[in-house]
């Protein structure tokens, strides 16, 4: 019969053990740095697309570009994934509850799934607009208007997607991180249709601007690849980040003295939230409080070394062999 042993939670369920520092009932799962629902910057974008498509669709009926057409699908798509966005950056700030005691913050992955998969659909439609206009070109109108309104556009998307980027990074969203993408995938279509505008003005063939398109198209398939599967991973319950291991592992070698010693340091990224479990092997003879004073100071430096993280510590003597009969992965 396998032993049972007890485990010590951090920022366990009221319900389910001793409660350390905040409760997971107390408010949105990830606060992070900055503070505010993270609602606003999925606003932002939502009311950026809007703008670009009007932009857009007004420089395409000017000048009949399938290239800038292409690109006001692509903005077309932003709006649907900025409500996307919006929609799952709601849910996952929703506090942890009884049935989902570890919060909501995996939603962010469905978000930027749908992202990528939204980046391929584009890529897709630029396509399937640009080879008709290949196969028969015909001549553009107007190109110094259209070009001059498209560059605007761009550049209101250029701006949010700094500031989407800047707030994915300080709160650690995935989705926001998304939606930047996405964005910067519309500002480098808009410059490769600039471009093929330029050179169909510059040297009279027709046949550059779908050309162009196509090409464009193409590469912001990698975008959209990388997206879709960052969020797979996700979903998947991947480790914590490198960078993140290195620091867990330099504070449990901090305390490796005087007979304490660590082993099964398992890790998961949830979106913002980093859930970080570990057994600690402490001197048989330890009283119950010391033991527990360590495993506070511990938790305590690992919360501090990664931020957003939930901290699980289980302690067992050292002495005891079942204490190094550590379950393997596949279990």
């Amino acid at each position: 019969m396998a032993r049972t042993r007890s485990c010590r939670f951090a920022r366990a369920a009221p319900w389910r053990g001793r409660l350390s520092e905040t409760p997971l009932s107390a408010g949105p799962a990830v606060p992070g740095p900055g503070h505010g629902s993270l609602a606003r910057y999925a606003w932002l974008s939502v009311v950026a697309a809007v703008a670009t498509i009007a932009l857009k669709t007004i420089a395409w009926r000017i000048t009949g570009s399938v290239g800038l057409l292409s690109d006001a699908l692509e903005s077309l798509v932003n709006l649907v994934a900025a409500f996307m966005a919006l929609w799952m950056i709601t849910l996952s700030e929703r506090p942890p509850d009884e049935e989902h005691a570890y919060g909501y913050t995996k939603a962010e992955y469905f978000s930027s799934g749908f992202e990528g998969a939204l980046i391929f659909a584009a890529a897709a439609a630029i396509v399937w607009s640009a080879v008709p206009r290949l196969i028969s070109p015909r001549p553009l109108d107007q190109v110094g208007l259209g070009i001059a309104i498209s560059v605007a556009a761009s550049s209101v998307n250029l701006v949010v997607a700094g500031v989407l980027m800047h707030a994915s990074r300080v709160r650690r969203s995935i989705t926001l991180e998304a939606d930047a993408r996405h964005l910067m995938t519309d500002v480098w279509t808009s410059a490769g249709v600039v471009f093929g505008l330029l050179a169909v003005g510059l040297t009279g063939w027709d046949r550059l601007d779908p050309i162009i398109a196509i090409g464009v198209a193409i590469n912001i398939l990698w975008t959209g690849f990388g997206l879709m599967r960052r969020s797979v991973q996700g979903l998947l319950d991947r480790s914590v980040a490198p960078a993140a291991r290195d620091a867990i592992r330099k504070v449990l070698a901090s305390y490796e003295v005087d007979g304490i010693a660590f082993h099964a340091l398992r890790t998961r990224q949830a979106a913002g939230r980093s859930f970080v479990s570990v057994h600690v092997l402490v001197p048989g003879e330890w009283t119950v409080q010391r033991g527990h004073d360590l495993a506070e100071r511990i938790e305590g430096d690992i919360r501090a070394a990664v931020a957003g993280a939930w901290v699980i510590t289980h302690l067992e003597p050292a002495e005891d062999p079942a204490s190094l009969a550590d379950e393997p992965l596949d279990r």
